[in-house]
Order: C-alpha cells, then structure tokens, then sequence
C-alpha cells in the first residue's frame, strides 16, 4: 500500500513539474528540475530506505522507547566485575613477584610479595571502581548492539567483545601503574599487566554475557505504536504547480 501511494506521488509531482516548466526561463528551468528531482529522491528513499551502518533495523532490534538502565545497575556491575578482578590480580601479583621478581632485580620473601600483591590489588579496587562506573553509563549511553527479543533487552556478542576490548585497555594501563608504583620496577609491572589481559579478557566476556542475561535494574518503557497509513498520507509531499 505504501508503495503504491508513493509512487502515485512522484507522477503527481512530476506532471506538476513539466506543466509549469515550459514558462520558466532557462536559469528558472535549471533550479525547478534540481528541487523536483530532490523531492523525488526524498521520496525514492522513502520507499527504498538505506540500511543502517550496523545492520538492518526491525522494530525487534530498534525499539521505539528502548528500556531505561537504572544507574544502581551499574553500581551492582562495577561491584560483582570488581570482586573478580581484584582476586585475580592479588593470584597474578603475587605469583609474578615471587618467580619473575629475581629476574628483574626484585629480591623479595614470600611475605614480601603477598603484601606487595595485597597493596596493588587493594589500590586498584578505587581506581577500578571508579573507572568501570564510567566506562559502563557511558557504554549505557551508547545504545549500539542492544536489541529487544520476547519483551526483554539483550546485548549482542559483538558490544560485548567490544565492551571487553575497551574495559581490558583502561584496566590494563591502571594495573601497569599501580605496580610500577608498588614494586618500584617498571618489568615487573607490565608483566603484571601483560599477562592479566589474557585471564581478564576471558573473565570480563563471561561476566558480561552473564549481566547480559539479567533484568536487574532494567525499567522496560511502553513501546509507541506503528505509523499508521493516516500518518503517512499527511507526510506526502504536495505535487509542485
């Protein structure tokens, strides 16, 4: 039906064109055929519409009134990704500073590099916080790879690989900081860094699939109603006379 009503406006609008051009003078010809000819393409993508740059929209993956992310969510998040985090960077610091220390100059006991461990991952666990809160209201904020299916808000595997490669940059280069500041030896720390890109890659994607199954914090918002062809008749464009 759409389709039909669009094309019965383009012949209105260009018998509307030609009936008049004949009257105009050759500089009036050129700007009348160039307005008719952009109304016509209005109307061209009106009924042939690009696709989007991440895919083609549907109502199921573009919502009209997409749910609303309360911030306690994210507060819950930073929380439950930071008790993993910590535990494994305290294991990882720990472990490097007692077997990879010697090598880089570093003697230290066992007592040592637990507190040594102890003080970065205890640090890190304000600085993380603080940083994962941001990097989720802004990843709230963008609202890409977020799609509805049976009434509830589902994340695909491409935000969330994103997400992870994102989160892992900034994590990584605070966890670098934080030991070179601890251990005073600048190996040691990106040992440290280097190697927990590999464990928390894999631990942030699993967490974030797990979030991703979750309605906590989540306010679905009533979803508008389709255009109607009313709507659509009042949008038509008027055939120029």
């Amino acid at each position: 039906m759409l389709t039909v009503i669009l094309q019965k406006e383009r012949v209105l609008l260009w018998i509307g064109a030609l009936s008049g051009y004949w009257r105009l003078n050759a500089r009036d010809r050129v700007n009348f055929l160039d307005k008719a000819a952009t109304l016509s393409h209005i109307l061209s993508m009106r009924e042939h519409p690009e696709d989007p740059v991440f895919g083609q929209e549907t109502q199921k993956l573009a919502p009209t009134n997409p749910p609303r992310v309360k911030i306690w969510r994210s507060v819950a998040k930073a929380i439950s990704w930071r008790t993993v985090g910590t535990i494994d960077t305290l294991i990882l610091s720990y472990l490097l500073i007692t077997y990879l220390g010697p090598y880089f100059g570093m003697e230290n006991d066992s007592g040592e590099a637990l507190e040594a461990a102890s003080y970065i991952a205890i640090t890190e666990v304000v600085t993380k916080m603080v940083f994962y809160f941001l990097h989720e209201r802004f990843w709230v904020w963008l609202s890409w790879g977020v799609s509805m299916a049976n009434g509830k808000r589902k994340e695909s595997y491409a935000r969330s690989t994103t997400k992870t490669a994102t989160w892992r940059t900034i994590a990584s280069v605070d966890t670098m900081v934080l030991a070179w500041f601890f251990t005073g030896s600048i190996a040691t720390a990106i040992s440290i860094g280097g190697l927990e890109v590999f464990t928390k890659l894999i631990l942030y994607f699993f967490h974030e699939r797990i979030w991703s199954t979750l309605s906590f914090g989540i306010v679905e918002q009533p979803q508008n109603p389709p255009v109607s062809g009313k709507v659509v008749k009042k949008l038509a464009v008027k055939p120029v006379l």
